[in-house]
């Protein structure tokens, strides 16, 4: 009998450790990946959400994503120079462009470190949104000299763009420059501490949609003038117009500026993940598109304007799809 139950013990530890081995064999199997963007009050962070959800799903919980609050672009990028394992973020592509030489908010960096970025996808891109408090007499960007504003969060990507816009117009020395975190602007709005501030962000902006419904302010238009000078101090710069209605209180269309901006993982992801993320994003594009209508504006055709080389998986679904690729991306 003593044998028995001894043998009985053993099988049972057996089968325990068998059991044991495939739990860990079905955990290692799983992907854990990591999405960044922008703010909490960003479009690009409900961008986020709703991508974390889609792959999820259509992976079958083998892609375990976690969605990241992030400061911008430049934090994204930075971080994607560092971080192990399958990471995708945003940013607009001539960001990475700067940091692989070095320059701007990466001045000092190891440009070699961000060699290993890689293209996914396309993002609805960027809508640079100067916003002030209607109150105020700024009814032009030139206007806002000797005002105080808020141009973006502190060493984000929109900040640096906001100020390139001033200094394009001729008036950034004039425009009192108030340093602080993005979140802190719609405070500083409704306290009148600033006469405004920029955000960029795809519209509609969550945070404005909901500063808009309490406290009166106006998004300023750029002139078709004002627009050729920001297009020739910047390629990479293009014309958009936030529809009538798209914020409460505006009355009229807004045009402003706008860039392109794109998702990105890095070479640390696996060639599947990446696959599996791209063929899900471009297949389930539409149904997003009916719960947000900023994935309307991208198409798989506009992948070159990211420039980046692409990630060995997505480049797969792209070839099965015969969508034409400019050979410096492959």
């Amino acid at each position: 009998m003593k044998t028995n139950l001894l043998t009985s013990a053993a099988v049972a530890l057996g089968m325990g450790a068998v059991l044991a081995l495939s739990s860990v064999g079905a955990a290692e199997a799983q992907t854990r990946l990591t999405l960044k963007s922008a703010a909490s009050t960003s479009s690009y962070y409900v961008m986020m959400v709703q991508l974390a959800e889609l792959i999820r799903s259509v992976s079958d919980n083998q892609i375990q994503p976690t969605v990241e609050e992030s400061q911008g672009s430049v934090q994204n990028v930075k971080e994607a120079g560092r971080r192990p394992g399958a990471f995708l973020f945003t940013t607009p592509p001539s960001l990475i462009e700067a940091a692989r030489e070095g320059s701007g908010a990466f001045e000092g960096d190891d440009g070699s470190l961000y060699d290993p970025i890689r293209t996914l996808f396309v993002m609805p891109f960027v809508t640079v949104h100067l916003v002030v408090d209607a109150e105020s007499d700024v009814e032009d960007i030139t206007d806002l000299a000797g005002h105080s504003f808020i141009a973006g969060g502190t060493g984000t990507f929109c900040e640096g763009r906001t100020r390139a816009i001033f200094e394009a117009l001729g008036i950034v020395d004039e425009v009192e420059i108030v340093d602080v975190e993005l979140n802190a602007a719609p405070n500083a709005i409704r306290n009148k501490r600033v006469t405004g501030y920029a955000t960029c962000s795809s519209h509609p902006v969550p945070g404005l949609v909901e500063l808009s419904t309490t406290v009166p302010v106006r998004i300023l238009s750029f002139t078709d003038e004002q627009r050729e000078t920001l297009a020739e101090a910047d390629p990479s710069t293009g014309p958009v117009v936030i529809s009538a209605g798209t914020y409460n209180g505006q009355e009229e269309d807004v045009h402003t500026v706008g860039l392109p901006v794109g998702a990105f993982g890095t070479a640390a992801m696996d060639d599947d993940t990446a696959y599996t993320i791209v063929k899900a994003f471009w297949e389930q594009r539409e149904s997003l598109a009916t719960e947000n209508p900023w994935w309307a504006g991208v198409s798989p055709d506009m992948i070159e304007q990211m420039a980046v080389q692409l990630h060995p998986g997505a480049q797969r679904y792209y070839e099965e799809e015969g969508i034409a690729v400019p050979d410096s991306m492959k």
